[in-house]
């Protein structure tokens, strides 16, 4: 199995769209990247962890490539905003492709070109592709989330602009 640690905003709108995949096992929503042991969800939101939200998706290499996880996680968020998501700002809900190795490393970056020269967005590509630290996952009553409160997860995804912006850029 392989392990990606992406962050692109909250969490909670980055699990939903990989369950549909075949090959990928698990995705838990945490926190990745800050210098904080085992931090807590008002922790995190306090921005003085380090930490982005984040999904750690663990995946089949031979049904899902890193790249198919990777051209997924582009239609979730949008990564030409490096401060935040949508109405969350600040550094908990900043984006970033945390590379496990070069292999992934390398992945991130061509692919990041690839869209670039697409021009499917009005700005350049700004979410950074840097190197693995740590994750911790976040608190139960976070995991799965869309599924726990279906109508909260929905209305957060529309008013938010998340919905918008995907149906705006890859569905339009």
């Amino acid at each position: 199995m392989a392990v990606a640690t992406l962050a692109g905003g909250c969490f909670w709108c980055l699990v939903k769209p990989f369950h549909q995949y075949d090959g990928v096992e698990s995705v838990i929503s945490g926190y990745s990247g800050g210098h904080v042991d085992h931090p807590t969800y008002k922790e995190v939101c306090s921005n003085t962890t380090g930490h982005r939200e984040a999904v750690q998706i663990t995946f089949d290499e031979t049904i899902i490539s890193y790249k198919e996880v990777l051209e997924v996680f582009f239609k979730t968020f949008d990564p030409t905003d490096a401060a935040g998501q949508f109405y969350d700002r600040g550094e908990s809900y900043e984006p970033a492709i945390f590379y496990h190795d070069s292999t992934q490393q390398e992945t991130a970056r061509a692919l990041i070109e690839e869209l670039d020269a697409q021009h499917i967005f009005s700005s350049p590509i700004v979410t950074p592709v840097i190197p693995y630290k740590n994750f911790y996952p976040a608190e139960e009553y976070h995991q799965d989330y869309y599924k726990k409160d279906p109508v909260h997860y929905k209305n957060y995804q529309e008013r938010s602009g998340r919905k918008a912006f995907i149906e705006q850029h890859w569905e339009g």
